[in-house]
């Protein structure tokens, strides 16, 4: 299956470097380019990308801004955030709002392509590490009023459906999840569905940000750690 991707970036050079190195992947098209976020959804419209590759920090509208508005529609394309720098309270509203996670701008040519095929999948970016990191150091509402807030709407689950967001939090796979809960796969995947629909979710990092705002520890000797998949 061909990517089609999406790059947003208010920097042409950074454009012309991404769009060089991602569009020499077979299985990459740049469908389009983005100078900030007010184009994107026009762009989104016309190019009907399956990944933006989203800056965060641009003129007239930000990445942010434009992640909210793109995910909050129906039949949205993944985003997948581009910063500088990973602890950043940008980069944890974007996945808050629905980014399927982010790369640094100096990560590897090779470890991007592999994000945006990750994404395309639809297998999240993001590490419970990683994770801890943000939520620890990103200003906010109290860590106590996210816990209760967040343990609140956990509670609202089934018994079967909360073991699943934890073990999403944990970073475990469907294949993993499965294994560990003796369950199969495709039911995984049904609960994992009833648990974005139940409390108004849109991928599976924000059901690791949730579990994370519910236990800190999750992922510190909760299970193994490694990317949320």
């Amino acid at each position: 299956m061909t990517i089609r991707l999406l790059i947003v970036d208010d920097d042409p050079l950074v454009r012309a470097g991404l769009t060089f190195m991602l569009g020499g992947a077979e299985d990459i098209e740049i469908v389009g380019e983005a100078a900030d976020g007010t184009q994107v959804a026009p762009l989104v419209e016309r190019c009907a990308p399956d990944v933006v590759l989203m800056d965060i920090r641009m003129p007239a509208m930000d990445g942010l801004t434009a992640t909210e508005a793109l995910r909050s529609r129906p039949g949205a394309p993944e985003v997948l955030v581009l910063t500088t720098f990973h602890a950043d309270e940008q980069v944890l509203r974007a996945l808050r709002a629905g980014a399927a996670g982010f790369v640094l701008k100096d990560t590897p040519p090779d470890r991007i392509v592999a994000a945006v095929r990750r994404v395309a999948a639809g297998d999240p970016v993001l590490s419970p590490a990683v994770t801890r990191q943000l939520m620890t150091h990103v200003a906010g509402t109290s860590p106590d009023t996210r816990r209760r807030g967040a343990a609140g709407r956990l509670a609202s689950l089934a018994e079967r459906e909360r073991e699943v967001a934890y073990a999403v939090g944990r970073g475990r796979s469907n294949a993993e999840i499965a294994a560990d809960l003796y369950m199969s796969v495709p039911t995984v995947k049904a609960h994992v569905s009833r648990v974005l629909a139940k409390l108004g979710l849109n991928n599976r990092v924000q059901i690791a940000l949730l579990v994370h705002d519910a236990d800190p520890a999750t992922g510190d000797g909760g299970g193994p750690g490694g990317d949320v998949r």
